[in-house]
């Protein structure tokens, strides 16, 4: 009921909760095909690395459009589609871009704090970069890419 309301007053908060599912689904999604990619080709690390991510990256990148447009954003328009996954996509790649800038800044310029070892600082520093770039995407989606 409490939740009904605060949905209904404010509905750009049920919009963020969507979202932040949607990413919950696309990050395992990213997971679930980097990990396949890395079992069936044997590689874990190097240049081809990178190509794997990519791919991954690709392909939740691909799910995570269609999710939001249709459920998170509501957007039934078919009109413009190409265009509104072009907007999408470089929502999403300056998004990538500030989170990985943040982690490498966090990683790279502030020694672990509170004894953390640097695997955990690292982690911590992925959470702070997740969180911002979280903010970047939702509104850049919700006023660039589908707004009404």
């Amino acid at each position: 009921m409490l939740l009904e309301n605060l949905f209904l007053k404010l509905p750009f908060i049920k919009q963020f909760v969507k979202f932040f599912a949607v990413g919950i689904i696309n990050t395992a999604i990213d997971f679930v095909v980097l990990n396949f990619e890395m079992a069936v080709t044997g590689i874990t690390s190097g240049p081809y690395m990178f190509i794997l991510n990519s791919i991954s990256f690709s392909v939740a990148t691909i799910n995570s459009f269609f999710m939001n447009k249709r459920w998170t954003f509501e957007d039934k328009e078919n009109k413009q589609s190409g265009v509104k996954f072009s907007q999408f996509l470089v929502v999403s790649v300056i998004g990538i871009t500030i989170n990985g800038g943040i982690v490498y800044a966090i990683t790279s310029f502030i020694n672990p704090l509170f004894g953390m070892n640097p695997q955990l600082w690292a982690n911590v520093a992925k959470l702070s970069a997740t969180a911002i770039s979280l903010v970047w995407n939702f509104l850049g989606y919700k006023f660039i890419v589908f707004k009404k």
